[in-house]
């Protein structure tokens, strides 16, 4: 599948999907949802790709939904578009390779939705973020605002929906909304130092930490244990463990093989 709302591609480990409507600040429209349904698979299924970086082209990395498209449909047509985004999200969370979204620059609505189904988020310093859904009549649609308050707290959430107010990148550094805040130049260097950390790290282990993770969050605390030491005794039939054990009491680098 050719694509027009977005770029792929994959290098040395790292999967790229970065976000290409940049005269519209990158918002989502009806193709970019299929588009991103068709990436997202294909990160998620190609064992060569250990980790993603998500950005935007030109001065956003998501400017949320493209208004002038959602204002010739039908409310169920809305219905119809907006599970679309939740599936996109959704799926993007539970992707086995964690996924780093590079902030670039306005992430705004859907856009802020889509760096909060990340697993890391890092910004430039000019990145600004927030969920204006409420200035024209609406409220974050697509997750906001049920991941937000489960990052940073329901009261801090609760002003960023609430106000509708953008906030700046090192406000969002602040509250933890974002893991790092960078100059522009190095954002997606950063990203990609992070990514190499991750890749060195044994496969299986970072697969199984990460869905540990995802599915702990939304367990009681004694069941998300439980679920996390299951994923814990799986990596001990791995031969990944075998040889990082061995390196460890060797003395030397691991030389992981995702087996």
């Amino acid at each position: 599948m050719s694509f027009e709302t977005i770029l792929l591609e994959s290098k040395d480990g790292i999967g790229y999907l970065t976000l290409n409507r940049p005269k519209v600040f990158n918002a989502i429209n009806e193709q970019m949802i299929r588009e991103m349904r068709k990436a997202i698979e294909d990160l998620d299924r190609d064992p060569s790709v250990g980790v993603v970086i998500v950005t935007g082209a030109g001065k956003a990395f998501q400017s949320g939904a493209d208004i002038e498209e959602l204002s010739r449909m039908t409310p169920l047509k809305i219905l119809c578009w907006n599970q679309g985004v939740v599936e996109n999200l959704d799926a993007l969370e539970k992707m086995r390779p964690p996924v780093i979204a590079a902030i670039n620059g306005y992430a705004l609505g859907g856009g802020l939705e889509l760096a909060l189904a990340c697993t890391i988020r890092v910004a430039s310093e000019t990145a600004r973020m927030g969920l204006p859904e409420v200035k024209i009549g609406l409220l974050p649609g697509a997750g906001g605002t049920q991941r937000l308050p489960r990052l940073i707290g329901k009261g801090l959430a609760a002003e960023i929906i609430l106000t509708g107010e953008m906030i700046d990148a090192q406000e969002a550094y602040r509250i933890g909304l974002v893991n790092r805040v960078v100059p522009a130049e190095r954002l997606v260097q950063t990203a990609e130092e992070i990514a190499r950390k991750i890749l060195g790290n044994a496969p299986v282990a970072v697969a199984l930490a990460k869905d540990a993770m995802e599915v702990g969050k939304n367990l009681p605390l004694d069941g998300a244990i439980q679920y996390a030491q299951k994923n814990c005794i799986t990596c001990f039939s791995t031969e990944d463990m075998k040889e990082g054990t061995a390196a460890f009491l060797q003395k030397r680098d691991p030389q992981f093989k995702g087996r």
